[in-house]
């Protein structure tokens, strides 16, 4: 169901490379950063590049509304798509933070492979409800 070597080559390499901050301390923090390094960078895409901008106002949901049939009716608030340059930085903080993601797994021994197919199986089985 699940290509699993991927998630499994990419958290050896971690596990390989990560040599510095290797306390857990150290890769909360880091993946702390990076998190906050994905934000600014779409910040940037908004503030500096204008390639997307924000249009957030109150989510308009019709009184008879399901619950289900709430993503048809949910704005991201975003407006545009970034561009070329701004796509590149914000999947190099993406992968920034999937790094620290991996060595947190890591350090737990867990499996970035097996979280990921958990966490589908919870978004499959639960559906809309899932983050609610």
């Amino acid at each position: 169901m699940y290509d699993n070597t991927c998630c499994s080559d990419f958290q050896s390499a971690v596990d390989e490379y990560l040599i510095r901050h290797r306390s857990v301390l150290d890769i909360l923090t880091k993946y702390q950063e990076a998190s906050a390094r994905v934000n600014r960078a779409i910040a940037k895409a908004v503030t500096e590049c204008g390639c997307i901008q924000v249009a957030a106002a109150r989510q308009s949901v019709p009184e008879n509304a399901s619950y289900s049939d709430l993503k048809d009716h949910m704005s991201s608030h975003l407006v545009g798509e970034p561009c070329p340059q701004c796509q590149e930085v914000i999947a190099k903080e993406l992968g920034h933070s999937m790094f620290y993601l991996a060595a947190l797994c890591n350090l737990t021994g867990l499996s970035l492979h097996k979280v990921m197919q958990q966490e589908h199986s919870n978004v499959k089985m639960l559906g809309v409800f899932h983050l609610s």
